[in-house]
């Protein structure tokens, strides 16, 4: 009879686990989320970033307030604007459209990075959405010389002039 029931059990098992995607709960503002070309600049640097496309399906904005990563306590949400680097509150996301996180534009900036980061490793981030959602990203890493930034001292980082001898992102 157990002999019986084992196979049933997994079957069973089987499909409820497929029932849940496992995906940001519908109706949230991550729901709507979709992310292409997710990527890291590779570096020995303990500064860096993260670069993608994060596009909404949905029909009311999605509204970004900050990221975490295993990389770093210190991530935080760019903009480079008048070819100055500043950290903002956050990123829209409009209804039906996407935002591009690049080199020279707005990006995840990644700080107190303890470890280098090397090229093809996975990186995991969370998109913390202003409604309490979350979306999670794997990006990977790669090498990247362009971007045309440069953080030795703090130049063109407004708020963080306290920072020593980085190369750019």
């Amino acid at each position: 009879m157990f002999s019986r029931l084992v196979p049933l059990l997994f079957a069973a098992l089987l499909t409820l686990s497929a029932c849940g995607d496992g995906g940001p709960d519908e109706g949230t503002q991550a729901a709507g989320i979709a992310v292409a070309d997710a990527w890291v600049k590779a570096t020995d640097a303990d500064m860096s970033a993260a670069f993608m496309v994060l596009s909404n399906s949905a029909e009311k904005d999605a509204t970004v307030v900050g990221v975490t990563t295993d990389l770093t306590d210190s991530a935080e949400l760019h903009e480079t604007k008048d070819d100055m680097m500043r950290p903002v509150d956050s990123f829209t996301i409009p209804s039906m459209d996407s935002l591009m996180l690049e080199p020279g534009g707005d990006h995840v900036m990644l700080m107190d990075l303890a470890d280098p980061i090397e090229p093809g490793q996975e990186i995991t981030f969370t998109l913390e959405f202003d409604d309490g959602s979350t979306f999670d990203v794997t990006a990977t890493a790669k090498d990247f010389a362009g971007g045309d930034e440069d953080y030795e001292g703090g130049k063109g980082h407004e708020d963080h002039e306290d920072l020593e001898d980085h190369e750019g992102h």
